[in-house]
């Protein structure tokens, strides 16, 4: 095990639980190692300068050591305050943090899709309605998937490499992108206008067709690799939404 911890660096917790008597294994998130899994030792004793620090929203600036899966953490300290999400926002940071736990594997430097992260939680603090928030979502989630390796195609037809007709309508197949779809043909991906690829490329999703369509697509598209096993947070955004009817 290397005895010297890394360097001061941002970061932001995704996850935290319970170790042993007064300890926590905590994932974090930061731009140069990606996510990286600590133990937070004494965190629960009450002199701890952790106790209630690494926590979901808070700017923080940590340091490691160690060589295994999981390090040993040596420094944690904010960087400036903590994010305020508003009730009507909470489950949506929550569905970013799993998103960021499921799908980006440790050890794997993200710069941009930090800064997107960093971002995207901003964004949600300063939300004023459920439309803002779903195109804080929408947009994270096309980002979160090009880091991965899985860009979207938003701006032209596949088969034919013409430019999106916002009218028209196209079949999103996923491992491919738009296919043009005609009346007498049956789609086998999911059916969206080119106004709303486009408007997801441009990320201005003030439309609610837009938004629905987008959602709709998005689904799909994480469905194939978040694999069955569903989303926690998810379940918490169904029912913000049932509640406000």
């Amino acid at each position: 095990m290397s005895r010297k911890p890394t360097a001061l660096q941002p970061a932001y917790v995704l996850h935290q639980r319970a170790y042993r008597d007064s300890s926590a294994i905590v994932e974090l998130f930061t731009p140069e190692h990606g996510r990286v899994g600590v133990v937070a030792k004494g965190i629960k004793r009450p002199k701890s300068p952790w106790r209630g620090l690494l926590q979901p929203f808070q700017p923080l600036l940590v340091a490691w050591q160690g060589g295994g899966e999981l390090k040993t953490l040596t420094a944690a300290e904010p960087q400036g305050m903590a994010l305020r999400l508003p009730p009507s926002a909470l489950a949506s940071g929550f569905y970013l943090n799993e998103l960021l736990m499921r799908l980006v594997a440790r050890l794997d430097a993200h710069l941009t899709l930090f800064g997107c992260y960093d971002a995207s939680l901003r964004a949600l603090a300063a939300a004023d309605s459920a439309a803002a928030l779903e195109g804080v979502l929408r947009c994270f989630e096309r980002d979160l998937l090009a880091a991965l390796g899985y860009a979207l195609v938003l701006d032209r037809e596949v088969e034919t490499g013409q430019a999106l007709v916002p009218a028209q309508v196209y079949d999103y197949q996923v491992e491919r992108g738009p296919v043009r779809l005609t009346e007498a043909e049956g789609g086998q991906g999911i059916a969206v206008h080119g106004s709303t690829l486009l408007a997801l490329r441009q990320a201005c999703l003030a439309d609610a067709q837009a938004r629905r369509e987008a959602k709709r697509l998005m689904r799909a598209v994480l469905a194939r690799y978040l694999g069955p096993q569903p989303l926690f947070s998810r379940q918490l955004l169904v029912r913000r939404n049932d509640n406000r009817k």
